[in-house]
């Protein structure tokens, strides 16, 4: 089948994980789901084929309910985004949480000071953009200080040079400090996001004095980085980018530092585990990124999940 006529419907619930080895995504964009399966929907149908399923937030959270992805922490990473997801934690208590700052390639178009990266991509600026950063980031701060039982992380932070280019690079570096000091300020884990940016993280990292809980959310690293994560302690999240061809890297980071500091997310709407990849992503798809970290660490998929289900509550104290 052609790359224009792939088949981008929902790939198949994975098999139910037992009782005793249900997990929590640790990074996920629940509310994203749902205007990303629609646009795909809408381009199935101008194509001539079948239109995709498009469900709620409460049909997404069941479906991976039913599957055992007991949990999810939802990032809200833009400014109009940060109520969304704590507003999805306040209606589903004990069963979704909120991570929120601003993302690395938001914290430069704040006040308009982006830059075309790498990726070829134009620079567009919405009408919150125009708000400082500054006071987007009190912002941040102002909301996690008032929902302590919703907000348990800061993130996603970091760096980003993939998408944001080398003149604002220092902008960015300037706003992932500003997110690692309200993290130590707020004792909160934080997540970042790292992307072809490996060297400048770690550094400003190591500068700053990294939070006690540091995560790398979808983990992109190679072995190298693994030792250094174990050196410091700092946690690997990894999502479905782990189980893709030439990614054995992160498998091999997550076998140096151990379950009892790997977790397992989705990052949905994006990065859907193998075999399914380029397929719509929700939290029900955690199943299959545990399967392919188990099948490399030999190692029963129970096993795995309870270990990244246990982490994440030690992480997260949820």
């Amino acid at each position: 089948m052609s790359k224009k006529h792939r088949v981008r419907d929902w790939a198949p619930l994975p098999p139910a994980l037992p009782q005793d080895a249900h997990v929590i995504d640790n990074h996920t964009h629940v509310a994203s789901v749902v205007p990303f399966s629609q646009a795909l929907s809408h381009e199935a149908v101008e194509k001539g084929q079948p239109e995709i399923a498009v469900y709620s937030v409460d049909q997404l959270l069941d479906q991976a309910a039913a599957v055992g992805v007991e949990g999810v922490i939802d990032c809200g990473c833009e400014l109009p985004h940060l109520m969304t997801a704590i507003d999805m934690a306040r209606e589903h208590p004990g069963s979704v949480w909120a991570a929120i700052a601003i993302h690395p390639n938001e914290a430069v178009l704040h006040g308009h000071r982006g830059a075309p990266g790498p990726d070829g991509l134009p620079v567009r600026y919405k009408p919150w953009h125009d708000v400082p950063f500054d006071e987007a980031m009190t912002e941040v701060r102002r909301l996690a200080k008032a929902y302590p039982k919703q907000v348990v992380a800061i993130g996603e932070t970091g760096m980003d040079l993939f998408r944001t280019g080398e003149s604002a690079k220092e902008i960015q570096r300037e706003a992932f400090r500003d997110h690692i000091a309200v993290a130590k300020e707020l004792d909160l884990p934080m997540q970042i996001h790292d992307r072809d940016a490996h060297r400048d993280v770690i550094e400003t990292l190591l500068a700053d004095g990294a939070p006690r809980k540091t995560v790398f959310h979808s983990y992109s690293g190679d072995a190298e980085m693994g030792e250094i994560a174990r050196e410091h302690g700092w946690y690997l999240s990894l999502s479905g980018a782990s189980s893709y061809k030439g990614n054995t890297g992160i498998l091999e980071s997550a076998a140096l530092v151990g379950l009892d500091h790997v977790m397992v997310e989705t990052d949905a709407p994006y990065l859907t585990p193998m075999p399914y990849r380029g397929r719509p992503n929700a939290p029900m798809m955690v199943p299959y990124t545990l399967a392919a970290l188990a099948e490399y660490l030999d190692t029963p998929v129970e096993q795995v999940a309870r270990a990244t289900r246990n982490t994440t509550r030690e992480v997260y104290g949820i």
